[in-house]
C-alpha cells in the first residue's frame, strides 16, 4: 500500500478519525441517495469502518511512551553482543534469515521470499545519528545488491538524515518501532 494513500494515512491517524469519515459518509449517503436506496448506504462507509478497527486494534497493542523510554533506556545499557543477539532473535522470529556480516556499513543479512535486506545498527547508541551511517549502508547496498536497507538506532535522527533515508528509501527503526520489535523478543525469551 502506497504510504501516502487515503487508507495508509487513516491508519497511521487515531482510529476515531476514520469512524467519523464513516458516519460522515453514511449521513450524506443517506440525505443525497433515493429513499430505496438508502438502507445500502452503509456500504460506503463500510471501508472506513474496517480502517478505524484495524486502527484500533493497532493503536491499542502500541505500547505506552513510558514503556517506550524504559525500553530504549534498557537497551542502551546492553552491550554490541546482547543488542545484536536479540536484534537477530526479533527479525528470525518476523521470519527471516539473518546472518552476521563484517561489512562497512552493514551488520546484518536478512533474508525473506528471495529479498535480500541489509541492517545497519553498530551505532545504536548514537544519540543523534546522521547522514553518514546512512550513506555508508546506502553504497554497501549497491554493492550486495541488496532490495532493502533498514537502519537501528536507540536515538534520533537528523532532519539531514530523515531526508536523506526518504530519498534512498531506507527504513529507519527507532523508537516505538525498536521498542516494539525488541520487547516482543524480550518477553517470549523469558517465558
Amino acid at each position: 500500500m502506497n504510504k501516502n494513500s487515503l487508507f495508509a494515512v487513516l491508519l497511521r491517524s487515531p482510529w476515531w478519525i476514520s469512524i467519523a469519515v464513516a458516519a460522515a459518509l453514511f449521513a450524506m449517503a443517506r440525505m443525497l441517495l433515493p429513499e430505496a436506496y438508502a438502507p445500502y448506504a452503509i456500504f460506503g462507509s463500510l471501508p472506513f469502518i474496517v480502517i478505524g478497527c484495524v486502527a484500533f486494534w493497532q493503536q491499542l497493542r502500541a505500547p505506552s511512551a513510558e514503556r517506550i523510554a524504559a525500553t530504549l533506556e534498557s537497551l542502551r545499557a546492553l552491550s554490541w553482543d546482547e543488542f545484536s543477539a536479540a536484534l537477530e532473535a526479533a527479525f528470525r522470529r518476523d521470519g527471516y534469515g539473518v546472518s552476521r556480516l563484517n561489512a562497512a556499513g552493514a551488520d546484518l543479512e536478512l533474508t525473506k521470499s528471495g529479498r535480500l535486506s541489509l541492517v545497519g545498527c553498530k551505532r545504536w547508541k548514537v544519540a543523534r545519528t546522521g547522514i553518514e551511517p546512512l550513506r555508508e549502508i546506502d553504497a554497501a547496498r549497491h554493492a550486495r545488491e541488496a532490495q532493502e536497507c533498514i537502519y537501528v538506532a536507540a536515538g534520533e535522527f537528523t532532519d539531514n538524515a530523515r531526508t536523506f533515508a526518504s530519498e534512498k528509501n531506507i527504513r529507519l527503526v527507532h523508537d516505538a518501532e525498536l521498542a516494539k520489535l525488541l520487547s516482543d523478543t524480550k518477553r517470549r525469551q523469558a517465558r
